[in-house]
């Protein structure tokens, strides 16, 4: 049964949180090129933002098998899983918090400037710029967490079964 979760786990984390990093690091370039652009890059804005909500929701389920296959190797309480289990949660925070919040916030003010016809939206280039800069920070953020996540998975320091 460990073998099993362990599988689900892994094959979740790669086919869940990959496609939410690569997303979630395109979608800034492409919502800088929105102002003035034509429908292009808007719509490929609101697809990279529907792939990490959607893929999101699903990605619950690396946690959960991730605690079960954690249960059944007894090592719920070693540092290098409640440390991996910590970042997780702050991944997830800045995903759920500011990530895609501010993506949704991006294409609603793509979208405001593609109706008012000036190109511009709400703001000017430069706010979409900053905003562009900060969701790539965030990005940035979390992608490295999940990075710290994945070796701290494989090496597990201090652990007896570790490598």
């Amino acid at each position: 049964m460990t073998k099993l979760l362990l599988s689900i786990h892994v094959l979740a984390s790669i086919l869940v949180v990959g496609p939410i990093a690569v997303a979630a690091s395109m979608f800034p370039r492409y919502a800088r090129q929105t102002a003035g652009e034509d429908g292009h890059s808007v719509s490929a804005t609101v697809l990279l933002h529907r792939i990490c909500s959607g893929y999101a929701i699903v990605g619950v389920a690396v946690p959960v098998f991730g605690i079960a296959t954690g249960a059944q190797l007894g090592v719920l309480t070693d540092a290098w899983l409640l440390t991996s289990i910590v970042l997780t949660t702050i991944a997830a925070a800045i995903l759920a918090l500011a990530i895609l919040p501010g993506q949704e916030s991006m294409i609603e003010s793509a979208a405001a400037a593609a109706a008012d016809g000036t190109g511009t939206g709400t703001g000017d280039g430069a706010d979409t710029k900053r905003a562009a800069a900060r969701l790539a920070g965030l990005t940035g953020v979390f992608n490295l967490l999940w990075a710290v996540v994945v070796v701290l998975m494989i090496v597990r320091p201090g652990s007896t079964t570790g490598a």
